[in-house]
């Protein structure tokens, strides 16, 4: 999947650009909207990250150009009112983020969006584990893995989010659907059968105060 970042907070554009390629995304970064155009004439994309307040052309001005192209554009803003968000969604953004975000909340858009335009990623590999999303099966050295349906989504929610630390609030409300009350019996009993079934003792790690980080 690639993905132009328009950013021109330098900082914040180097970590949304980390976070996805952490993630198997190849991302081109623009930090004015006049190099965004220029990219967007010499390469396609899956996907655009826009910025709205741009040196030069406006993260507006562009959106009007990515619709062209049918490529999907999630606008990401320090603009967050009301008026801002309905301007940007009826000019035809897939989505809108205001700052400061979660990068746990932004990749989580980026998929839904890659999805809806059947993008996004069917199967997943990491290490000797591999999850196919539309059968929704396991395989550990082509081996099955039987898992229960809180623990398979537990583990996309960890694939999909590798290599950041997962606050056990954020696991909670994304695999159980429901407000967290402050209980880690549920989500530590179900990280430790996991890390059994797939034998990532040391893969699947707890981060102090916060809660687990898959690095594989």
């Amino acid at each position: 999947m690639n993905v132009l970042i328009v950013e021109d907070e330098k900082p914040i554009n180097e970590l949304i650009e980390m976070s996805l390629s952490q993630q198997g995304y190849v991302c081109d970064c623009a930090y004015d909207g006049n190099t965004a155009a220029d990219l967007m004439q010499e390469r396609n994309y899956d996907l655009v990250l826009l910025d709205i307040m741009l040196p030069g052309i406006d993260g507006y001005s562009l959106l009007e150009y990515v619709r062209t192209m049918d490529t999907p554009a999630i606008f990401i803003t320090a603009k967050g009112s009301v008026e801002d968000r309905v301007k940007g969604l009826r000019m035809g953004a897939d989505d809108y983020i205001t700052k400061p975000f979660a990068i746990v909340e932004l990749l989580a858009r980026v998929e839904t969006v890659l999805r809806r335009y059947n993008k996004g990623e069917q199967k997943y590999t990491v290490g000797d584990v591999t999850v196919d999303t539309v059968s929704r099966t396991v395989y550990k050295a082509g081996v099955p893995v039987e898992l229960t349906l809180k623990e398979y989504e537990l583990l996309l929610l960890f694939v999909r989010n590798r290599h950041i630390a997962l606050f056990r609030e954020t696991i909670f409300q994304r695999v159980w659907q429901s407000d967290y009350m402050g209980d880690t019996r549920t989500i530590d009993l179900h990280v430790r059968r996991l890390r059994k079934k797939l034998g990532w003792e040391q893969e699947l790690k707890t981060v102090y105060k916060i809660g687990y980080r898959l690095e594989i």
